[in-house]
Order: structure tokens, then C-alpha cells, then sequence
């Protein structure tokens, strides 16, 4: 039973005079209200029980936890003197659980108030554990699974953190939207994964982006073979997040992005520019289409909301529309379209959520735009990027308009070999706490695939610090974040990991800091440091080159020593990818270095050529040799990425379809290839100096000139 009012008043004053003790407890999304007490062994395992009656979907809950725990190694133990105890609120002992989760000076009355109730939940120690209390079923789900984070360890050296919590969500909807179209397609089980992660840290939206990877019978042109996201498998993941509290929510490009499709000669009279990315508003059929594809989402999909894109429709006004924009305006003929897609969407009776980035621009406009459309729909203001005059910019043009008005962040995982969490962690928290201030009512933390070669596995960082903000009320904390990262999500207690993450943070900076501008992206990694594109990239860098690397390689390091300490560390796949994303940072500074080396190496070899002395003639095989032999600078490079490669394929295939890899190996391949046709030269070169004592000129062999 609950401790009563005053032993549990005892306990509070207590933490209070060692607030170390709250510190120590480590949990994302951090509760509004927490006060640690103190912890109890999980020897003999735990018991999981719930006050009858027990709703079927807190039986889910329950068995969830249990699962969670199993993995763990920690036995559930109906006869273990450590308990856990679940009852909804409305019965005396719930009432009591919620009294007691009150602080001393809660002026809140002992009923929850109604922003608790939705999603919110109480927690208490009592003489065998905790307990918890909610009003709904989400609130018992989100519950447990904070209380997974309360147990540390795993097997029988696992220990539960007791502690009174009262905690409910800052923003309604918290969600993750998830780029389908342009390169990787999760498989089925990874977006289930995806699905269970996102409930254990309380976001309650999978929102998947399809620009033409959605299955549309009446559209057989529009999907890909391989990258197809069928109806079955829409149909399936949505019974499956449901009992997570999780709504998927579809995002279908309506208006810009829809180049796949435009690409297709049958529907190359309503593209705006030829085998461009925009529909032509004034063709019919641009606006037949957006019916059919929005008609099938709704009998699929049976979320409140559908989004509709009509982004970056940077076309509009180039072709067709060319007229009307130049006598109208582009704002006025944008929000013309968009209204006649929404007014054409009303039969369907969703909530219509579109991107603002181009109504933003004419405030007045969407000031004066109809009721109706105002009602209907939810402007999703999005912006990736810290910005330090704030972001009032992006979310005031809706919301002075009582538009109701959601946030998109962004995880800075597009075009990288590794996220930039120093612009990803920045943008989340100050968007996420600013549109909360300014009355947005959610939050869609975003992945894109650019370049199509971004590795799933990298980024639950950047997702788990999204969800942190969302619940989180105000400003979520960054330092708090990184510090509580690789206890939560991999078991990690040693700190090595959460520093492994701050290194590769230093490296992006040192990039970005650089006179090349740039972090450690796609293109810094692919470039060709002796082609006349890279040579100009090395003379930004080359000062910074050493540091980069001792950040990467001590990435590399910490995490190999935390996975040596513990053996049980969670979430592996994603330590695979900061190794691989560590190492591909790396390459990008050895690549420059071991340049410069070949580039001094040959010309001095160029300058003993003729010599006639057996110690030049020795020191010209030397030279040759530490480029191009069996340790040699060349191999360096080939074995470098021919590493990676296999590092990446396999990566890839834990989480995502065989479709569009291709691409991206094909990458790798042709790189491996550059190094081994380099690899032949040389040898030819190395061939014709043992003939003839000649050498070919480092232009010949395309090797640039030594920097000075």
C-alpha cells in the first residue's frame, strides 16, 4: 500500500535536503514533477500487478513492461518482495496514490485537473515498491514506461528507482515524421521497432512522408517496385501501434515534391515545368489526383489527420502558371490551390495538416483566408536550423491568424555521414519551446533522406531528444539530455558513450568552424581529395585535419571501451552506427592527409630520379613504396572504404529494403575503383623507374603538387 501523507511528507522534506539524490535519476522524457527516495534491490525479481478491475489495455501495458524487463534478464515474480502496482484512478486506493504523488506546496486540488488527464500519471514508493495511478490508458501505458526507465541494470543486480512523480505532456501531439521517399524504406519490423521506441518515450505520432512510395490503386505509375509501402502493410502497422498509443499519421506530398510521379509521360501535362516537382494548378486533373490518392489514404488510414504536404513548390510560376503568378502573385495562386485541395478534401472529414513555408511569406493573406479552410487545417511551421532572433517568424503568421499551428524540428541527419547534433539538439529545444509559448499545440520532430544514404540506426538521438522536448514543459535541457542519453537508451552508466556522442559534436563544429563552412557531410566524404574540387576542400581544412580525426577516433575508442564493460548494453545496432559514422568522419581527414603525403612523396621522388646514387636511388624505391605496396598509402584508402562498405550494406539491411542500396554501394564501388585503377599506375610507374629510372610526371598520374 501507499506510504501515508505523512511518512510520504518525511520522505519529501529528506530529498529535498539531498537533492543529489534527484539528480541521480536519469529519465527522458524528465517528469514535470519528480522527487527521488531511494532504490530497492531486484534480486529475487519483480512482481507486476494490477488493481482490479484492469482494463484489457492496461493489461497491455503491463505485459509490455514485463516483455521489456524479460529482455532484461530481471525475473517477473509474483512471490518477489518488490512489486509494482497499477490501478486506474477513480478507486479509493488510486485517489490515494494520486494525493500522495502531490507535492506539500501543490496548491492543485486532490482530483486531477484537466491538463492531467488525458495522458497524465502519478507515482509513489510504497513498503514494496512503487505504485501508479492515471485516468486513461495512455496515462497507465506512459506510466510504465517511465517505470522501465526506474529499473537499472540488468538480471539479478538490477535495482528499481523509487520516487514520487506526477508528470503530464507539455504539447498534445508529439510526433516523428519519417522521409519514405528518397532512398532508404524502413522494413515492416524495423517500423514496428521505430513504433515501440516512440511509445517508450511518450510520443504518441508516426507520421511517414511519401512523395511516391505510397500504394494507390488508382495511381499504378507511382510506386516503385521494392519501395512500395502497400495498403496491407499501412494496415497492419496501424493495428499494431495502436495499443502503443501511437497514431500514424500519412503525409502524401499534394502540391510540390511529386517529381516521380511528374517524371511518368501520362502526367506530364499537369506538371508546372517539364519532369518537374509541382502540380499545375489550373490543369483539372492536378486536383483529380490529389482526390484519388487522399480517397484511398482515408479508407486506409484512421487518423484524425491527414497531412498534405504543398512545400517547396518551387516550380510555381515557372511554366504554366507563369500568368497568373506574375498578375496575381505567388502567394495569392499557392493558397488558391491549396484551398481548392482542402475544400475538395472536406467529404473525407480529417483535419488537414500542410507545411508553411510558402504561406508564411503572406501573413496578411492567411489572415483573411475563409474560416472554413482555418478549420480545417493545421499549418506545420518548419525550420531545421538554430536560429538566434528566434522563431516567432515561422509560427505567428498562423497562429495571429487562429490557425491551429504545429512545429517541425529537425534531426540534421540529411547528407551526413553522421548527424549534426549541434544544430539538431539546438533547433529541437529553442522550436519545440517557442511554439509551445507562442500556442502550438504539437510538435512533428523530422528525418529526411536527401541524398537517399542516410543509416536508420544513426539517429535515435536526435528522435529521443525530440521526444524530450515535446513533453517536456518550457525549454527541455540540453546538458541534462546529454548526460542521461547512454544510460536510458543503452544501459550505459559509464558516461563513455554520451561522450562519444560530444565528440563527433566537436568534429561537425570543427567542420563548420572551418573556412570550408561545412560539417561532416555526404559530399565532404565522397569528394576526390586529388581532383581540382577536393584540392580547393583540403586548403580550407587542412589546418583542422589532426583534430578532426582525435575527435572521431575517440568516438571510436569510447565505445568500444563501453561495450567492453558491459557486455549487456541495449540498442547495439545503434553503437554500429556512431562506430561506422565515427569512422567515416575519420576517413574524410585521412583521406586529405594521406593526399598531402603521396603528393611529397612522389615529387620527391620526381627530384632523385636521375640521380645516380645507390642511397637516392634506394630512397626513390622507399618513397614509392609507402604509396604504393602492400601497407602502401593507396591501399590505405582502398581498404578504407572498402571497409565501410561492408560496415554500411550491413547497417542498411538491419533496418531497411534491398531498394535503392543499390545506389548507394555503387558509391562505394566506384570509389574502391578510383583507388585500385591509382593503385595500377603507380605500379606502372614503380615498373617503368626500375627500367628506365624515369618516372611519369605527378600530372600524368594525376597526383596534385605538394602543398606548400
Amino acid at each position: 500500500m501507499p506510504l501515508s501523507r505523512p511518512g510520504l511528507l518525511l520522505l519529501l522534506l529528506a530529498t529535498a535536503l539531498a537533492p543529489a539524490a534527484a539528480q541521480s535519476l536519469q529519465l527522458i522524457p524528465v517528469p514535470r514533477e519528480l522527487h527521488a527516495v531511494g532504490t530497492q534491490p531486484l534480486t529475487a525479481g519483480i512482481d507486476i500487478a494490477c488493481a482490479a478491475p484492469c482494463a484489457p489495455e492496461d493489461l497491455f501495458a503491463i505485459e509490455d513492461l514485463k516483455a521489456t524487463l524479460t529482455t532484461r534478464g530481471i525475473v517477473i515474480n509474483p512471490a518477489a518482495p518488490v512489486h509494482i502496482l497499477v490501478t486506474r484512478f477513480g478507486t479509493p486506493l488510486a485517489n490515494s496514490i494520486y494525493s500522495e504523488s502531490l507535492t506539500p506546496t501543490a496548491s492543485t486540488p486532490a482530483t486531477p485537473p484537466p491538463e492531467f488527464k488525458p495522458e497524465g500519471y502519478s507515482i509513489v514508493p510504497d513498503s514494496k515498491g512503487i505504485a501508479l495511478t492515471a485516468v486513461t490508458a495512455s496515462g497507465v501505458f506512459y506510466a510504465l514506461q517511465t517505470v522501465k526507465q526506474l529499473i537499472e541494470g540488468s538480471g539479478p543486480a538490477a535495482i528499481l528507482h523509487t520516487a514520487t512523480i506526477r508528470d503530464w505532456p507539455a504539447l498534445a501531439y508529439r510526433g516523428l515524421s519519417d522521409d519514405l521517399s528518397r532512398g532508404p524504406i524502413p522494413t515492416l519490423e524495423f517500423q514496428k521497432k521505430i513504433i515501440r521506441t516512440l511509445a517508450a518515450y511518450k510520443v504518441n505520432i508516426y507520421s511517414p512522408y511519401f512523395e511516391n512510395t505510397m500504394q494507390y490503386s488508382s495511381i499504378p505509375l507511382m510506386a516503385p517496385p521494392g519501395g512500395t509501402f502497400t495498403q496491407a502493410q499501412a494496415r497492419e502497422l496501424i493495428a499494431y501501434a495502436a495499443p502503443y498509443h501511437v497514431t500514424i499519421l500519412p503525409q502524401q506530398e499534394a502540391f510540390g515534391h511529386l517529381h516521380y510521379l511528374l517524371n511518368w509521360e501520362q502526367y506530364s501535362p499537369i506538371a508546372e515545368t517539364p519532369h518537374g516537382h509541382v502540380f499545375a494548378p489550373a490543369q483539372p486533373q492536378s486536383l483529380q489526383l490529389t482526390h484519388s490518392m487522399f480517397s484511398e489514404l482515408a479508407a486506409v488510414y484512421p487518423s484524425p489527420f491527414l497531412h498534405i504536404g504543398a512545400d517547396e513548390t518551387v516550380d510555381l510560376g515557372k511554366g504554366q502558371t507563369k500568368a497568373a503568378v506574375d498578375t496575381q502573385g505567388l502567394g495569392p495562386v499557392y493558397l488558391d490551390f491549396l484551398q481548392k485541395i482542402v475544400t475538395d478534401l472536406q467529404p473525407l472529414h480529417r483535419k488537414l495538416l500542410f507545411w508553411g513555408d510558402i504561406a508564411m511569406h503572406d501573413p496578411d493573406l492567411v489572415k483573411q483566408l475563409p474560416p472554413a479552410f482555418k478549420q480545417a487545417t493545421i499549418a506545420v511551421a518548419w525550420e531545421y536550423n538554430p536560429q538566434p532572433k528566434g522563431f516567432a517568424r515561422w509560427i505567428t503568421p498562423f497562429t495571429d491568424a487562429h490557425i491551429e499551428t504545429w512545429i517541425a524540428s529537425g534531426i540534421n541527419n540529411w547528407s551526413r555521414v553522421y548527424p549534426n547534433w549541434n544544430n539538431a539538439l539546438a533547433n529541437i529545444q529553442q522550436f519545440t519551446a517557442q511554439g509551445e509559448a507562442l500556442g502550438a499545440t504539437g510538435q512533428l520532430n523530422t528525418i529526411w533522406n536527401d541524398d537517399g544514404e542516410t543509416i536508420a540506426s544513426s539517429n535515435w538521438y536526435g528522435i529521443l531528444f525530440g521526444a524530450e522536448a515535446a513533453w517536456h514543459k518550457g525549454e527541455a535541457s540540453i546538458p541534462a539530455f546529454q548526460s542521461s542519453y547512454a544510460a536510458v537508451f543503452h544501459g550505459d552508466l559509464s558516461g563513455k558513450i554520451d561522450e562519444a556522442q560530444r565528440e563527433l559534436m566537436a568534429a561537425h563544429q570543427l567542420l563548420h568552424d572551418s573556412p570550408l563552412k561545412v560539417d561532416a557531410s555526404d559530399l565532404a566524404y565522397w569528394v576526390d581529395p586529388w581532383s581540382p574540387d577536393g584540392q580547393h576542400q583540403a586548403a580550407l581544412i587542412r589546418p583542422i585535419l589532426a583534430d578532426l580525426r582525435l575527435h572521431a577516433e575517440r568516438a571510436i575508442t569510447l565505445t568500444a571501451q563501453a561495450r567492453a564493460a558491459n557486455p549487456n548494453l541495449r540498442e547495439t545496432d545503434a553503437l554500429d552506427a556512431l562506430d561506422l559514422g565515427a569512422r567515416r568522419i575519420d576517413l574524410i581527414g585521412l583521406k586529405y592527409q594521406l593526399t598531402d603525403e603521396i603528393a611529397a612523396s612522389y615529387a620527391h621522388a620526381v627530384s632523385l630520379q636521375s640521380s645516380r646514387k645507390k642511397e637516392d636511388r634506394e630512397e626513390v624505391y622507399r618513397e614509392l613504396n609507402d604509396i604504393n605496396s602492400p601497407n602502401g598509402k593507396l591501399q590505405d584508402l582502398r581498404n578504407n572504404y572498402a571497409l565501410q562498405r561492408d560496415l554500411y550494406e550491413d547497417l542498411w539491411l538491419r533496418t531497411d529494403r534491398p531498394y535503392f542500396l543499390r545506389n548507394n554501394l555503387e558509391r562505394f564501388d566506384f570509389t574502391i575503383q578510383l583507388w585500385l585503377a591509382r593503385i595500377d599506375k603507380l605500379r606502372s610507374a614503380q615498373r617503368q623507374y626500375a627500367q628506365s629510372q624515369t618516372l611519369p610526371t605527378a600530372t600524368d598520374l594525376g597526383i596534385p603538387i605538394p602543398p606548400k
